[in-house]
């Protein structure tokens, strides 16, 4: 999922550290690989990531940098939708910078699979950690058998929720649809907005959507990706259509802010933060800046969103969370390699992963608190992949983004939204 599965427009990011450190506010790409070359004058290695990633990956690099004299770092971070144009460029004309963020799996232009497929990251498969990647996640760390992606493990997809506007409501955590509806509506006679949708922010559409189709795809039909592979099933004749009307039927009821096709991701941030909203669809990699939105980190708390009425068919989407990798022109190939090497080792690993409130990738280390009702899903095999990691090419994924904003603008019905995204799947690899 691109976040950015993970995640996003303008991050008015507060970057602190050494003077190497560039934070780009717009958008721009310019800071790193600006000099025409993937090298890093100086010996300085040249990294951009997405904003999820920022808090992770800066403390992963400040005690590399600390424990390896004479290293040093240029860190950038640039908007999602940017990630997959400008940085997807500079890969293929051999300027990019050396370490760049990538995303788990297949299904968009920065996905490990397409830029593995076409040569543009460096094997990362001789490095001890790769051979703790877990069975279930190797297909969103290899292409043809190599490992070209470090990441720290999955993310949870459900429903970040402020505490006090569930209190101020006398709501509790739902756990069936029709619970869901009740709830929405008793936050909305409180007059606090239920759920916040930032759907100006394009990879914000598909959230909601990834939130539902576990229960009604994937509960009942397991093997939906396989089927839709081999030809024998499609989205619009899918348990995707009831995920989609579910999505509109919150619509209609009136339990998202007005005008969600005019409002982004921070300002949707901002509303849960602050208890406008009650709660938004999002992932746990994002939490910090929603509890960086709050007036203490103790309002905010997640759980499952619930998607049908069986709640033992209430499945769970469990992605690995956005990763990093070298660019396979680095100049500071070794220096890079040997950088994504440290993070692999367990407390670096740990660390990401709990800055970044995700599930490690392996090995024993403490969860977010926020995330302990998701783990019974996960010990009980009820969790599946974010869905456009199985997806089989970069189209899907941006004609699913225009499809949910056409919905939401009452521009297009499900069933031809399904249509064009059964379109996009069989262009194939």
């Amino acid at each position: 999922m691109t976040l950015d599965r993970s995640v996003s427009r303008r991050r008015l990011l507060q970057l602190v550290g050494g003077a190497t450190v560039t934070a780009t506010v717009a958008g721009s790409l310019s800071a790193c690989g600006g000099d025409g070359g993937s090298s890093s004058s100086g010996g300085t290695l040249k990294v951009i990531g997405v904003g999820d990633q920022e808090a992770g990956l800066r403390k992963v690099l400040d005690a590399y940098k600390a424990s390896h004299s004479g290293f040093d770092f240029n860190l950038s971070f640039a908007p999602a939708d940017q990630v997959q144009t400008a940085l997807r460029t500079q890969l293929g004309g051999g300027n990019a910078p050396d370490v760049h963020v990538v995303y788990p799996g297949n299904g968009s232009a920065m996905s490990m699979a397409q830029l593995g497929k076409a040569g543009l990251l460096t094997d990362l498969s001789s490095q001890s950690w790769t051979q703790k990647v877990p069975a279930g996640f190797k297909g969103a760390f290899q292409h043809d058998g190599k490992t070209y992606i470090f990441s720290p493990g999955s993310s949870m997809l459900g429903a970040i929720y402020n505490k006090k506007a569930f209190a101020t409501a006398g709501v509790e955590p739902p756990t069936t649809w029709s619970e869901l509806l009740a709830v929405c509506d008793k936050l909305k006679k409180k007059g606090i907005v239920p759920i916040a949708v930032g759907a100006q922010t394009p990879w914000i559409t598909q959230l909601i959507p990834y939130a539902l189709v576990p229960g009604t795809v994937y509960a009942k039909t397991p093997d939906f990706d396989d089927k839709m592979s081999a030809g024998q099933a499609s989205f619009a004749d899918s348990g995707w259509a009831d995920a989609m009307d579910k999505y509109l039927e919150l619509q209609k009821k009136g339990f998202f802010n007005d005008n969600p096709n005019g409002t982004t991701y921070e300002q949707a941030t901002s509303m849960v933060g602050t208890g406008k909203a009650a709660m938004a669809v999002q992932v746990s990699a994002v939490l910090s800046a929603f509890r960086a939105a709050a007036p203490s980190p103790d309002d905010l708390s997640m759980f499952p969103f619930p998607a049908t009425d069986v709640a033992a068919d209430n499945w769970i989407p469990a992605g690995v969370v956005v990763g990093i990798a070298v660019s396979a022109k680095s100049k500071q190939a070794d220096q890079a390699k040997s950088f994504l090497d440290y993070c692999g080792q367990q407390e670096n690993l740990n660390t990401w992963a709990e800055a970044v409130s995700c599930v490690p990738l392996y090995g024993d280390a403490k969860v977010d608190p926020a995330l302990t009702s998701f783990l019974p899903n996960l010990k009980a095999n009820k969790a599946v992949p974010f869905m456009d990691q199985r997806w089989p090419n970069a189209e899907v994924q941006p004609t699913h983004f225009a499809v949910v904003q056409q919905l939401l603008g009452g521009k297009t019905t499900v069933q031809d939204a399904l249509k064009k995204m059964d379109e996009a799947y069989r262009k194939g690899a």
